[in-house]
């Protein structure tokens, strides 16, 4: 996997409320067929991403569609409405957005599922308030790029001030070094050793 340090490009506005995986990850891009199953080209991931808004029934390109426009074809950020990615659980909904660039979603809330699957790709899924999104969204529509500092935990959209979050320190060790949650737990064996260590002093009657 890889790592999410530093992130800088352009964010394209889906503004829309409940926005499902349905639509995020369609099963192909006219929304009917198989999943993809098993390991697929990043290039064809990247392509099914929200397939139902992108094409139309023949698979033609839908020009209004703002993936589909100027310099936001190559957005790295996405910000969205309340309850972005609710619906169903498929991972894919998470795969297909960072192998189309984007890793960071911004909305004001999103389905759980979905929120925990960013995480586990190595994407940032970035809470913030309504009025906040609304702002952003406000800006996205220049073209001008956002920038990422995940070290310092900040956001800097094209204007006005950068804009600090928190992050539960375990995710933020999985974002900036790339890893998953069982390479991020054995880094921890010293501290686990000695976890053990003391509870067997304890209460030995546990370790039988």
């Amino acid at each position: 996997m890889t790592a999410l340090v530093q992130l800088e490009g352009v964010a394209a506005a889906l503004p829309q409320a409940n926005i499902n995986t349905d639509i995020i990850a369609p099963l192909v891009r006219g929304g009917s067929g198989a999943q993809p199953v098993g390991l697929r080209p990043a290039e064809e991931l990247a392509q099914r991403l929200f397939g139902p808004w992108r094409y139309d029934a023949s698979g033609r390109e839908n020009p209004r569609f703002v993936l589909n426009r100027g310099p936001f074809r190559q957005a790295r950020f996405l910000i969205a409405g309340p309850n972005f990615a609710c619906g169903s659980s498929r991972e894919t909904a998470a795969t297909m957005l960072h192998a189309f660039g984007i890793r960071c979603v911004i909305a004001p809330s999103f389905g759980q599922i979905f929120h925990d699957n960013c995480l586990r790709n190595h994407m940032l899924p970035l809470q913030l308030p309504q009025e906040v999104v609304n702002q952003l969204i406000s800006q996205a529509e220049s073209g001008h790029p956002f920038h990422l500092d995940l070290r310092a935990m900040s956001l800097q959209p094209p204007q006005g001030d950068s804009i600090g979050f928190t992050l539960p320190l375990f995710r933020h060790e999985m974002l900036l070094q790339g890893l998953d949650e069982v390479a991020v737990t054995l880094a921890r064996s010293a501290q686990i050793d000695a976890y053990q260590a003391a509870s067997r002093a304890a209460r030995p009657w546990e370790w039988l």
